[in-house]
């Protein structure tokens, strides 16, 4: 079953839930909630600190990238708490290369780089997105 806010993915990956399997059932629920406002609502409510800084800068990230990307008229304020960004570079490539450290630096939407997270351009695609595009 599927979260059914960002709050509650949090709390389930801390429980020991895989971390990408429950974010991605979390964009799942975003993308099919009926409107504007049933999606706000999944990202409203802060979910907890976690004493992972990658985690709870990812979720800021998460939350204000959806917010801004589907135009839902508002951030969450909590998105803006400077325990959600982090004080060191993250890119989320495995290894990444000089190369690709400079791509994701440039591609990196300025949700995710402003918190010092450097990743794809469009990081939150699904296959079942409306925004999804497979190539």
């Amino acid at each position: 079953m599927r979260p059914n806010t960002l709050a509650e993915a949090v709390d389930r990956i801390r429980a020991g839930a895989p971390q990408d399997a429950t974010l991605a059932e979390f964009i799942d629920t975003f993308d099919l909630a009926g409107t504007s406002q049933a999606q706000y609502e999944t990202i409203e409510d802060e979910p907890v600190l976690t004493r992972n800084d990658r985690l709870d800068a990812l979720v800021g990230a998460i939350a204000e990238y959806l917010a801004k990307q589907r135009r839902l008229g508002r951030v969450p304020a909590w998105v803006c708490d400077p325990a959600r960004r982090l004080a060191e570079p993250w890119f989320t490539a495995s290894s990444p290369s000089d190369a690709m450290r400079e791509y994701l630096t440039y591609a990196s939407p300025a949700e995710f780089a402003s918190r010092n997270i450097f990743t794809e351009e469009r990081p939150l695609r699904r296959a079942r997105s409306f925004h999804a595009v497979k190539v």
